[in-house]
Order: structure tokens, then C-alpha cells, then sequence
């Protein structure tokens, strides 16, 4: 089981960072925001307490609410600072390289942008199919990025992972360095602690 899943993550980074390098009008797209201030903002959660609640449109077009997964699955909510940027556009495709992982630790993942709908679906659209739900923050605007403590000063939101237990415990949090994709690792080694 170890050695499957330092596989998978292996394959996940290697892959994940080059996901679109045999796509020249992809990477045409994509907006080049320079070197960004690592945080901007000041988590208003913690580990230990339950999670705000939030229902969001997703790009699908359905509402997803948060307490739709208690006692279903654990959540992983994925917040990104802005469709169509460098790391970003890395990110999330990544995640569909361990979804399994994700299966195997009952766990679902959602990802949360500022961006609005129709920006989202298109940067959806150029990145692949994503297993999982992406929800707009948009408005109010980020909202849920603020309910959270991650709502930058620009407006966008911190690149941040937030583990919910079953029971709508927050179990992890990590507000990453906003240059940076977090590790696949951090999540699934959390994962596997809850079951």
C-alpha cells in the first residue's frame, strides 16, 4: 500500500508539473503573474474547530454545500488564487493523476477560486477533466475566502488546503507560500491519518 502511493505520488509530481508542456496554446494563456508576497492575509480558522459552512456554484452549474458531506466523506477544500496563472493552471490537474488516493481515504475534493463561472469554465475547460467539483467564490465577493481567514488584500484568494473531517472538523490546514503548489504528500499523509 506505501509503496502504491509514494508511486502514485511520484508519477503525480513528475507528471503534474509538465501536464500541459504539449500544449503551446494552453501555455499561451496562461498569465504570468511574477514573484507574489507569500501570505497576504490572517486565518480566521483553526485546527480542532468546525468548519464554516458555505454553499457554492459550481462549474457544473449545481450548488454544492459543505454540509452535504458530513458523515459522508472527508473533504479536502483546494482554494487557488486566480484561473489562468502559472501555478494554478499546474495545481489541480495534478490531482487527477491521485485520484485514487483521494477514493481510497473517502475523502472528495473541491476546488474554490474568486474567479467567476464563466472564467472558470473556460480554464476548466483547457485544463482536462477534473474529477471533482470546482466552485466559484465569486460572489459576494469571496466570501468564503474571508469566512476562512484567506482572502488576500488583492481580492484573490490564498493558495491554501483545508482537510474537513466527516464530522465538519477542520483537521489540516495549510497556507502555502502562494509561488508555490503544495505537496501532494502533506494531503495524502493526512488522509491516511483519519481513517
Amino acid at each position: 500500500m506505501k509503496k502504491q502511493i509514494l508511486l502514485a505520488i511520484f508519477v503525480a509530481v513528475v507528471f503534474a508539473s509538465n501536464a500541459f508542456a504539449l500544449s503551446e496554446v494552453y501555455k499561451e494563456n496562461i498569465y504570468q503573474v511574477g514573484k507574489l508576497k507569500p501570505l497576504d492575509s490572517v486565518l480566521k480558522v483553526k485546527v480542532g474547530q468546525k468548519a464554516p459552512e458555505f454553499k457554492l456554484k459550481a462549474v457544473s452549474g449545481k450548488k454544492v454545500s459543505l454540509k452535504n458531506f458530513r458523515g459522508k466523506k472527508n473533504v479536502v477544500l483546494s482554494f487557488v488564487p486566480a484561473a489562468w496563472t502559472p501555478v494554478c493552471s499546474d495545481q489541480w490537474p495534478g490531482y487527477n493523476i491521485v485520484k485514487d488516493l483521494f477514493d481510497e481515504n473517502d475523502a472528495t475534493l473541491l476546488g474554490i477560486s474568486v474567479d467567476n463561472i464563466p472564467t472558470l469554465y473556460s480554464w476548466t475547460k483547457q485544463m482536462g477533466n477534473l474529477w471533482f467539483d470546482v466552485l466559484s467564490d465569486f460572489w459576494p465577493h469571496g466570501v468564503v475566502a474571508s469566512q476562512y481567514g484567506i482572502l488576500r488584500s488583492d481580492g484573490t484568494a490564498e493558495r491554501a488546503i483545508i482537510i474537513i473531517d466527516k464530522k465538519g472538523i477542520i483537521r489540516y490546514i495549510d497556507v502555502h507560500d502562494i509561488n508555490e503548489r503544495p505537496p501532494l504528500e502533506s494531503i495524502i499523509r493526512q488522509l491516511e491519518k483519519m481513517r
